[in-house]
């Protein structure tokens, strides 16, 4: 591996509750995130380093909260970032072993998979989430959209996903400013947008949740909505 870090370079389509990149990797350190990610060769086999164990295929599968790194560059790849509340990790796995690396086929199957039944008080939760704004969310506020209690909102979210509930507001937060930053923004701008204090903490967090560098990588990066 090259001792300067380099930027992923390609196109990034994403939708409410998935993302699709495609192009070339750069490096991203060894991290974790609470999507989970699935990483396509374009030819031949992609490398990773998942649970700190070398690992080389034509589709490798990363799921939610596993940490991992990509340390080699220049990797043509299709990644898919899922969210676990709307995916089953086995149907995204069989779906990009029958499809491959093909962005729009991979987004029209997306968009035809069944999305996992939740518990509706969670719904409710999910749905105020990915409904934020540049307004704050307490989490009382969220507990409340559910009907339940702050500790039965906890319990809940930790049961369901071992995830915290300030965990996933922050996941829906990045998602919000990099689409922002992507769409031209200055980072500074996206940050604020998003909720987060500065540029510096949305970078902390870009490099927290993905191994990357905002500056280097959003720029380098071709956005798509995808309705």
């Amino acid at each position: 591996m090259s001792g300067r870090e380099q930027a992923w370079h390609g196109e990034l389509w994403l939708g409410t509750d998935f993302c699709l990149v495609a192009g070339t990797t750069g490096h991203a350190r060894a991290h974790a995130h609470y999507a989970h990610q699935l990483l396509m060769a374009c030819e031949g086999e992609v490398k990773a380093l998942i649970d700190d164990q070398p690992q080389q295929a034509s589709l490798l599968v990363i799921a939610s909260n596993q940490r991992h790194a990509i340390l080699d560059s220049d990797q043509r790849v299709v990644t898919l970032f899922a969210e676990p509340l709307a995916f089953e990790l086995a149907d995204l796995q069989r779906l990009c072993h029958d499809v491959g690396p093909h962005l729009q086929r991979l987004a029209d199957g997306l968009g035809e998979l069944p999305r996992r039944q939740l518990d509706p008080r969670l719904e409710k939760a999910l749905q105020r989430i990915r409904a934020l704004d540049d307004g704050a969310l307490p989490a009382q506020a969220l507990a409340e959209a559910a009907s339940l209690s702050l500790s039965q909102l906890e319990r809940l979210f930790s049961g369901t996903l071992g995830l915290s509930v300030r965990r996933l507001v922050l996941w829906q937060r990045l998602r919000q400013a990099l689409r922002l930053a992507m769409a031209g923004d200055s980072l500074t701008s996206a940050a604020i947008a998003a909720g987060f204090a500065d540029s510096a903490h949305f970078s902390r967090s870009v490099r927290s949740q993905f191994g990357i560098r905002a500056d280097l990588t959003l720029r380098q990066l071709k956005l798509r909505l995808l309705s």
